[in-house]
């Protein structure tokens, strides 16, 4: 277990799990499978059909994406990421991706090893920036993870997400820049 930045030292208060990420494989499957069905049944924070069938979310999840991650704590997953260009073809420097946790275990650190894996990988892999292009606005939990890992809201389309307790609520466009600012100046996207 690793201690969080406002533990007084020798105190257990504020100790989080220790969360490994790994890659994913077909294997996992029946434990990621659960926590996918909770967040896209919840119908709250993804633009998914709540209807989606296992065979469905898995050709989602598991099968199309570029790159594929579990989060893990005690041998147990509780929580997946996914990866892959935000678009084909000239949009393909941008990277994109989605994350889920165990409702059990938000807010104790699961997510932000996926996003801090995911900002690695898409360093690593050459990416410009990130962009996700749908966080629903009312997600106060990942709308600050994201922010406190360098993620900018680019806009807000409002009502684009039926929320099934709150109504229309908007859909943030998220971006967190991955390039050094002498490579922005000299692709002409500085201050952008």
């Amino acid at each position: 277990m690793q201690p969080s930045a406002d533990a007084a030292p020798g105190s257990t208060l504020g100790v989080r799990p220790a969360t490994t990420v790994r890659g994913a494989t077909a294997e996992d499957w029946p434990d990621i499978w659960p926590i996918v069905r909770e967040v896209v049944r919840a119908a709250d924070t993804f633009s998914y059909d709540p209807a989606m069938t296992e065979a469905q979310a898995r050709a989602a999840w598991l099968d199309a994406p570029v790159r594929v991650v579990v989060a893990v704590r005690d041998g147990a997953v509780v929580g997946t990421a996914n990866m892959y260009p935000n678009r084909p073809g000239p949009g393909s420097h941008i990277a994109s991706g989605s994350i889920m946790v165990d409702r059990a275990v938000r807010g104790t650190g699961a997510g932000r090893a996926l996003v801090e894996d995911m900002i690695g990988w898409a360093r690593r892999a050459g990416y410009a920036a990130i962009q996700f292009n749908a966080v629903v606005d009312t997600n106060a939990g990942a709308v600050h993870l994201y922010e406190s890992l360098g993620f900018v809201t680019l806009g807000v389309a409002p009502g684009a997400f039926r929320h099934p307790e709150l109504g229309d609520v908007g859909l943030r466009i998220m971006w967190r820049e991955l390039r050094e600012p002498a490579a922005q100046a000299e692709t002409g996207e500085a201050g952008a």
